[in-house]
């Protein structure tokens, strides 16, 4: 009985895993050429039986978390190790395989959505907390996950060494932090009801919070 039970596990965890090779694709192309209206699903998967939700798309956790073991499989296919398994000092030895370096790699990257989904509670007049706080880190979580990607793709291409390499790395570094930043403020001035100068400001302020918790965060786990 137990053996059964096993399986019927082993068939649902199979299915999942390889739905997210369709899915994957599928919610990266949307998230990037129609992020806005990629994140105003979030409204309406919210208004349906648990069962139901993200049936043809993925997850906004799940979403960013996968963008980060794809750029993983890109940096691992480079030939570039993380610097962060292979140091065992201090917080760094609790880093000793690929997925706790990928489950920091999402906590890093998460900063960004959380930071920048708190802003939008705060000019929308509401009072934040875990519920007010919930469906705008899901919306803010798939344009940050292009911006992961972008990033740390771009990151490992600029880390391989060579003029082209580091120039493509560069751009796609750049560009993708254009995209973030032009997709926030619009996003901003939709949901905050705030105009474009005043979206661009709270953005680059939630990316300036973000970018120091992954400063702070790089420093405690930094090899020395």
């Amino acid at each position: 009985m137990d053996f059964m039970k096993w399986l019927n596990s082993l068939d649902e965890l199979l299915y999942e895993v390889m739905s997210w090779l369709l899915f994957l694709p599928l919610t990266l192309a949307r998230a990037t050429f129609r992020p806005a209206h990629l994140m105003d699903e979030v409204e309406r998967q919210a208004s349906l039986p648990d069962e139901e939700q993200y049936g043809d798309i993925l997850s906004p956790p799940l979403f960013l978390t996968l963008v980060l073991l794809l750029a993983h499989a890109v940096s691992t296919a480079l030939g570039q190790t993380d610097l962060i398994i292979e140091n065992q000092r201090g917080l760094a030895s609790l880093v000793d395989d690929n997925a706790t370096a990928l489950l920091l790699r999402v906590v890093v990257f998460a900063g960004f959505p959380l930071f920048l989904a708190a802003r939008i509670v705060r000019l929308s007049g509401n009072r934040l907390n875990r519920l007010t706080l919930r469906r705008p880190f899901y919306e803010q979580c798939y344009p940050a996950g292009v911006f992961a990607l972008g990033v740390s793709i771009g990151t490992s291409l600029f880390n391989v060494g060579g003029t082209m390499m580091r120039e493509a790395g560069a751009v796609l570094i750049g560009t993708s932090l254009i995209n973030f930043v032009v997709v926030e403020t619009l996003c901003f001035a939709r949901l905050a009801d705030v105009n474009h100068l005043r979206g661009l400001a709270n953005v680059m302020l939630g990316l300036l919070q973000g970018t120091l918790f992954l400063l702070a965060l790089g420093f405690l786990f930094a090899p020395r």
